[in-house]
């Protein structure tokens, strides 16, 4: 009987949504409609669409986004709360276990994994996170309960009920062609049919833009529409890109573009859960603060004698993170640093903190602090100053660089490189190189897309991973129920899991 009825209310709110009811039997708007038939059949559970909107602080809600704002004054907006560090996996894992990296496990975008002596980032597993996830507290609840998760981190085998994120095809020619990874399996052709091919290559690297957000966006109201999950997770990541290229200045006539254009994506999906009668969250996971450079600390590991390399072919140097007795995992404002040598630790730790641009070295009492003591977390944790971030850098000469280097590669790289979001400037024409590579990839012809520089770090303009100073350039969350908000003030991230259950339930 309640299948039958959500059937229904699906139909009717479709019907409207796609305007095949005659407007003179229109009798109620669309809104008010779907709030009343989520009242009738389904008085247990309210459905929720929660925007993971990234980068988004109150400072930038305002006149550039319209949308947000209406939503923020009809509702209500907090300053959240935030974990170290302030980075997409660990804040991410956070928001939806209610855990400290600690609990979840998910110490960083990537970690040295110990028992491989091998450095990966951006793993998809969702069974690297520890914890109850929020989808599986809600199951517990009601067994009717449902969740869609659209490209949060971690989302390969999730068990949530329908779910999609970025995971391009590696031919063995060495091509990376856009693609992306869908549960149920069929629901991956569904959505490459309805919007065509994942837009990989704007997800990121120098050519990111609104269109991924854009894609996320459709590709969500189109499983809210189809599916009625009761919860719904999205991620944009459209204003990362340019506030990390040109740092959060609201004056800056790009930015505020990105604004518009985020806000329209979140007005797109507002409006849909309106329709259907759905709670609408909007998150963020870290604010961004300006840079100015970075801070090379395997540079400076590599001079001491810590780090040792393995030349390769014409003499690139590779990261031997096996045989090193300390090097660090870079990972925008804070680095994990390992310590193979454990008699070294001291002079690795007071190395470190000498280092122009570090604020802090975390020992394992400095990690218990900020909930960061988990056996994946280096031995030592080091913090950059607020106008400074962590370069993964640890050749001494750019000829010996390895060849991965200079092109968009997330997985080879044994840390975060911010620069991929710029075209090499010593590159006259870079799209044009760009495109010239790639014809000769269609080829046949194995070629490298070498159009990332190694010695303008400088351009970065924006990061995060540290605690902001001032809550109004960090993290956020709006909520269009303020009544489901206890208190003044922030809210903590570890209490964003019980928040959304509260909006499901309450």
């Amino acid at each position: 009987m309640r299948q039958s009825c959500i059937f229904i209310q699906s139909m009717i709110i479709c019907a409207e949504v796609n305007g095949d009811r005659p407007k003179e039997h229109r009798f109620l708007p669309a809104p008010l409609l779907g709030k009343i038939l989520s009242v009738v059949f389904d008085p247990l559970m309210k459905s929720t669409l929660v925007i993971l909107v990234v980068g988004l602080s109150p400072a930038l809600v305002g006149a550039h986004t319209p949308n947000l704002k209406k939503l923020a004054d009809q509702g209500s907006l907090r300053p959240l709360r935030t974990v170290t560090p302030a980075v997409t996996c660990t804040a991410q894992s956070t928001l939806v276990t209610g855990l400290m990296p600690a609990g979840h496990g998910a110490v960083a975008n990537g970690w040295y994994f110990r028992d491989l002596s091998e450095v990966w980032l951006w793993r998809q597993s969702n069974r690297l996170v520890s914890g109850e996830k929020i989808w599986e507290a809600g199951k517990k609840k009601d067994s009717d309960f449902t969740c869609a998760k659209m490209f949060w981190w971690y989302n390969m085998y999730a068990t949530a009920d329908w779910s999609a994120t970025p995971r391009p095809m590696y031919p063995a020619d060495g091509r990376k062609i856009p693609d992306h990874y869908a549960e149920p399996l069929a629901l991956h052709d569904e959505l490459d049919a309805r919007f065509g091919q994942f837009p990989l290559f704007t997800f990121w690297g120098p050519m990111a833009d609104i269109s991924s957000s854009d894609w996320i966006a459709k590709a969500t109201i189109h499983v809210m529409s189809t599916r009625r999950p009761t919860l719904t997770l999205t991620y944009l990541p459209h204003l990362d890109y340019n506030l990390q290229r040109l740092g959060p200045d609201l004056d800056h006539p790009r930015l505020q573009q990105d604004l518009h254009e985020i806000d329209a994506c979140c007005g797109e999906l507002i409006e849909a859960a309106e329709t259907e009668g759905r709670r609408v969250i909007v998150v963020s996971e870290y604010g961004i603060t300006p840079v100015t450079d970075a801070v090379h600390i395997n540079r400076a590991l590599r001079q001491a004698g810590l780090i040792r390399v393995r030349p390769e072919e014409f003499g690139r140097e590779i990261l031997d993170a096996g045989a090193s007795a300390a090097f660090a995992v870079a990972d925008h404002q804070i680095a994990h640093i390992y310590v193979n040598d454990l008699s070294r630790l001291s002079e690795v730790k007071h190395l470190v903190e000498g280092l122009d641009g570090v604020e802090q070295v975390l020992d394992e009492e400095g990690k218990r602090a900020f909930g960061l003591d988990h056996p994946r977390s280096g031995e030592l944790v080091a913090i950059s100053k607020p106008d400074r971030w962590f370069s993964y850098y640890y050749w001494l000469n750019n000829d010996v660089a390895p060849d991965f280097a200079r092109t968009v590669d997330i997985h080879r790289k044994p840390g975060y490189d911010p620069v991929e979001l710029f075209f090499d400037p010593a590159i006259a024409n870079p799209k044009l190189a760009a495109g010239w590579r790639l014809a000769k990839r269609k080829l046949g012809m194995r070629t490298l897309m070498d159009v990332i520089s190694l010695k303008d770090t400088h351009l970065v303009k924006g990061s995060h991973g540290r605690l902001t100073d001032t809550s109004d350039h960090g993290p956020l969350v709006i909520t269009s129920e303020p009544d489901l908000l206890e208190a003044d003030g922030p809210i903590d991230a570890t209490a964003f899991k019980q928040l959304v259950l509260d909006h499901v339930f309450n």
